[in-house]
């Protein structure tokens, strides 16, 4: 068994996405006790006291495929902010609720396409709300 990275979330996200988990049905959202376990075992803090290294809601973050060594940017968003065009992950994605709460250096398996998966490390957080001091966004 593969041991999960610890995780921090800071107050605002836990209740926002408390808030949404709220409001959907598991027929909706057929991963909602998983993300809800991911939230319980969180490391929770104040969103000031949110270290600069780790993956927030609405944290740009840069990734590395460890295989090929290529590099893409996603952004970790709610539902309703999810660009149609790319760029945006939703927090109710696979991998979206993976990433939430990951410091720079963790890796997570990413599904391929097709099937399979491949190994994928976080390289940096190229913004974050907290530590640009967006408490409230």
């Amino acid at each position: 068994m593969t041991t999960r990275p610890k995780i921090i979330i800071s107050s605002r996200d836990a209740e926002r996405l408390d808030e949404l988990l709220d409001s959907i049905s598991e027929k909706e959202f057929p991963r909602k006790n998983d993300l809800e376990t991911e939230l319980d075992r969180a490391d929770i803090v104040e969103p000031q006291d949110m270290p600069s290294h780790v993956v927030t809601m609405n944290s740009e973050v840069r990734f590395r495929i460890e295989s090929s060594g290529e590099e893409f940017c996603l952004k970790l968003v709610y539902p309703r902010d999810v660009d149609p065009k790319g760029g945006t992950i939703s927090i109710l994605a696979p991998v979206g609720s993976a990433l939430l709460g990951l410091s720079q250096g963790d890796e997570i398996e990413w599904p391929k396409p097709g099937g399979g998966v491949l190994k994928v490390r976080v390289q940096e957080i190229t913004y974050q709300p907290e530590r640009s001091g967006e408490y409230h966004r």
